[in-house]
């Protein structure tokens, strides 16, 4: 999915109805309140699917987006949002808590619960849209970190994240990996707000071993595709020694290596049944995640779900006659 509401096709009558209905659709129900609603009120508004995680972005005239305590007992799945400003500073009320996010700034938002945000003259934000249950963390945590997200070390890391992902919405919710693409973006958004929960003085026993492995599988998931990827190449990308990643690895119960492939492997597999990848060999299919050589990708295949994986793809996909 691309643009869900773009006003210059309306009549100027009709504009103010169609943004409302839009923002209930596309991220939570809300009162929408234009800045100029007798002047030129004009909003263009695009939606994406990354897997669980949906990419929203909205450039409009100037508006308040105000969601009433009455409004959050709607039936609404839970979701949190990081979004960024990329026209116009937007101002930001939830919980009790101001701010003011210029710019390229990033700012996390409970959907399901009462908030106050706008911006005045012409501005444009996006965000990515995360359902909660998807960051398995308690929502007290949550809520704790989105007040208190720029105390975070990695606030910037996910902000450019963020920005980027909504820069290129329209190209990468094409790709076949935006499922990929959503999961990774969870564990960040999972990272940011477990570091953010804990930066301040009363919480200084922050779990970081949990932190850096969460930081390790996003990193993963976004290159599973590089045959390079290894260990001591993940632990130089996160400024840590391979001792020190093996330790928090074996603290968590966790085999690294044997999980890449595990997330390869599930790649693999999911890339074998895609109309779009049915001319594509298996030896072809296998480089894509990450394995070199044929014949030990099919032996992990086989290991892994019982059949080849030309069985596997010839048994689950249908072939109308």
């Amino acid at each position: 999915m691309a643009v869900v509401l773009d006003t210059a096709q309306l009549p100027v009558r009709d504009r103010v109805e169609a943004v409302h209905a839009t923002m209930a659709y596309a991220s939570a129900p809300c009162h929408v309140i234009h800045e100029n609603p007798s002047g030129d009120v004009y909003a263009r508004m695009a939606l994406w699917d990354l897997g669980d995680v949906s990419v929203f972005t909205t450039e409009a005239s100037g508006i308040r987006l105000l969601r009433t305590p009455r409004q959050t007992r709607q039936d609404v799945t839970p979701v949190v949002a990081l979004s960024v400003q990329r026209r116009a500073d937007g101002r930001q009320e939830q919980g009790g808590r101001h701010a003011l996010v210029a710019p390229g700034g990033l700012m996390g938002m409970d959907l399901s619960a009462p908030y106050d945000f706008s911006w005045s003259g012409d501005g444009a934000a996006g965000c990515l849209q995360i359902p909660i249950d998807r960051l398995a963390l308690p929502v007290d945590v949550i809520r704790r970190a989105l007040g208190n997200l720029p105390a975070s070390p990695l606030y910037p890391l996910v902000a450019r994240h963020v920005v980027d992902v909504v820069g290129r919405a329209d190209r990468l919710g094409a790709d076949p990996a935006a499922p990929v693409l959503g999961a990774a973006s969870v564990e960040l958004a999972r990272a940011l707000l477990t570091s953010a929960a804990y930066a301040t003085a009363r919480h200084v026993h922050v779990d970081r071993a949990g932190t850096l492995l969460t930081l390790v599988r996003a990193y993963v998931r976004q290159h599973l595709a590089d045959p390079d990827l290894r260990p001591s190449t993940i632990a130089m990308a996160h400024n840590v020694s391979l001792r020190h990643l093996y330790k928090v690895c074996a603290q968590a119960d966790f085999s690294l290596e044997q999980w890449i492939i595990g997330e390869r492997l599930k790649g693999a597999a999911e890339e074998l049944l895609r109309p779009q990848s049915r001319n594509l060999t298996i030896a072809v299919v296998a480089r894509r995640w990450g394995f070199g050589d044929p014949t030990h990708f099919a032996r992990r295949f086989r290991a892994a779900y019982g059949l080849t994986p030309g069985q596997w793809r010839r048994m689950h996909t249908d072939l109308p006659r």
